[in-house]
């Protein structure tokens, strides 16, 4: 069952096994995309076992387009606590990929008391040399060139070479698609500057609920070095790193993913 919700501006979707499903809840936050469509490739193993949020980042999708000025990863997260609060829930666990991790991370800061666990997917703690290097790339690449080429190059920086090649034609057909949808210049600005202006690093040692790192060793944006150090600064940390996929290995390699995230969110000891 999929029922849809509104928290201030932000559209999500509820799925579950209907009413009285009183399973824990799971939300899972993209990254800079900002669309649920995302974790396409995790929903079969999360709504077998949680009630699962999905959620079009502000500014992007089916949710508002306005964003707040300025703009902050602070922002984020208010908008997943909003969401907790439209849920009626106390707690729930996080998942967030790169930006959504990033959120993860300061919602855990903000409202420790609403994140059962958190899962932070190819994410970071401070502003790291590459990973800036990569945005002011993309930024350039939309001042200079346009929406367009900015689409174009976007599969450079989420996959390996080789997953490339072999689905080029996926990636052409789906090219006009993520075109068609691109959340704007704006906002797509707004959002990178929010990453790279991020930096909880002197605050890791506050956060308290278990988080599971989760990292490809192949990552063409954020670096695993920076899951790494997220690991060993945080209090309750279990590090997973995937030796390919790149940094969209959640939809590259999604049964490893999977199976990892899975034992973390249940409590059972992680695959090998």
């Amino acid at each position: 069952m999929i029922e849809t919700g509104w928290a201030d501006g932000v559209h999500y979707e509820v799925h579950s096994n209907g009413p009285g499903d009183a399973r824990e809840v799971v939300i899972l936050s993209a990254g800079l995309g900002g669309s649920g469509a995302f974790f396409a490739p995790q929903m079969e193993a999360l709504t077998a076992r949680f009630r699962v949020v999905l959620y079009d980042h502000r500014g992007t999708g089916r949710s508002d387009r306005d964003l707040p000025s300025p703009y902050a990863v602070g922002e984020m997260a208010r908008d997943i606590a909003g969401i907790i609060d439209a849920l009626g829930e106390d707690a729930v666990h996080v998942v967030g990929h790169a930006a959504g991790g990033l959120a993860g991370l300061q919602l855990a800061l903000d409202r420790p008391a609403q994140v059962l666990s958190l899962t932070v997917i190819n994410g970071w703690s401070r502003p790291d040399p590459h990973i800036a290097r990569c945005f002011r790339t993309r930024i350039s690449l939309l001042n200079d060139s346009g929406p367009e080429a900015y689409v174009h190059a976007q599969p450079l920086f989420l996959y390996p070479a080789d997953w490339i090649s072999e689905n080029a034609e996926r990636l052409a057909e789906e090219e006009p698609h993520h075109l068609a949808g691109f959340q704007g210049r704006e906002n797509m600005l707004a959002r990178i500057n929010a990453l790279l202006a991020f930096d909880i690093d002197d605050r890791l040692g506050e956060i308290a609920c278990p988080v599971l790192v989760s990292a490809s060793a192949d990552d063409m944006l954020a670096p695993a070095l920076c899951s790494r150090r997220l690991a060993e600064r945080l209090p309750d940390a279990t590090l997973a790193v995937a030796p390919w996929g790149g940094h969209a290995f959640t939809a590259t390699a999604p049964d490893a993913f999977n199976a990892t995230l899975i034992a973390f969110l249940s409590g059972e000891p992680l695959p090998c």
